[in-house]
């Protein structure tokens, strides 16, 4: 990465706006890449172990907010933040990492999303921390900067959550700083869903479903995302793969049960979809499509 590492302070003009309004906003920011005042932000944040409803929700909904004019902001760790902000380099829109660390590529955590962090300065986006270089995390530097996380969107969605989350304590950040909060239902029987369901039933965050249900809360007109437009290959084989990928991800062996396809059918049209850019694969031979 050579972008420079460069600071600002909670007095300069600079200074993103909406940050400075919460209490205890960082005296001190450092970032790489483009650092706006004024700009739409919306936070995306989960649990580092998601599933693949997880990680397909994830990647509907930041790249429908993507599309309809929104900053991504999350935390670059594994999981539920990293395919949120994967989305948005994808479609060359803007996202914003905020680290509980240093910038510098020797302390950036987790080491393994290094070339995301650079992906996301080659596509306008930041890295962002109130924490020197130098500076490795801890148990005190990843849950602190989640004021942040929250402090300069418009509302946050949190996507899985356990019941001991660092997601959860961005929702009550969210909670405390009056901004939007949002939630996406899952099983009951998933440890996963505990937080979400949980911000549900107590009242304190507004279920989501889809980007739509954000941006009308957030009253953002919308610029005709993909979401509920139906995806048509060019062949039977593919419409057919598609048909059943439309209720949710798949993997191989299902998509072969669905479908009554052969076997190497399923593989060759599988890949050539994924080629494509109309599926993907979410890990493990697990596919889902691709919003566009």
């Amino acid at each position: 990465m050579t972008d420079e590492i460069k600071s600002i302070s909670i007095r300069d003009k600079s200074y993103p706006k909406i940050l400075k309004e919460i209490k205890d906003a960082p005296e001190v920011l450092y970032y790489r890449g483009e650092l706006k005042e004024k700009e739409n932000c919306f936070a995306i944040v989960g649990t580092r172990r998601c599933s693949d409803y997880g990680k397909q929700i994830a990647l509907e909904i930041s790249g429908d907010l993507s599309e309809a004019g929104l900053t991504i902001v999350s935390g670059l760790a594994p999981g539920i933040d990293t395919f949120s902000h994967t989305t948005a380099v994808e479609r060359n829109k803007r996202t914003i990492a905020v680290l509980g660390t240093g910038l510098d590529e020797k302390t950036i955590y987790p080491q393994t999303n290094l070339e995301l962090a650079k992906n996301i300065l080659e596509t306008g986006g930041a890295l962002l921390s109130e924490y020197p270089a130098g500076t490795h995390g801890s148990k005190l530097t990843f849950p602190h900067r989640n004021r942040i996380v929250s402090g300069m969107s418009l509302g946050v969605l949190v996507i899985e959550a356990k019941e001991k989350s660092g997601s959860l304590i961005t929702a009550d950040f969210a909670r405390k700083q009056g901004k939007k909060l949002f939630a996406v239902p899952g099983s009951v029987h998933s440890p996963n869903s505990w937080g979400p369901n949980w911000l549900i039933k107590k009242g304190f965050a507004k279920l989501a479903g889809n980007a739509e249900d954000i941006l009308k809360e957030l009253k953002i007109k919308t610029h005709s995302s993909g979401a509920g437009q139906k995806i048509l290959g060019e062949t039977s084989e593919e419409n057919l793969i598609l048909d059943v990928l439309k209720e949710g991800n798949l993997d191989i062996e299902k998509i072969i049960e669905k479908t009554k396809l052969p076997a190497a059918t399923v593989a060759s049209t599988v890949a050539i979809l994924e080629i494509k850019g109309i599926i993907r694969n979410l890990g493990g031979n697990s596919y889902a499509t691709n919003h566009s």
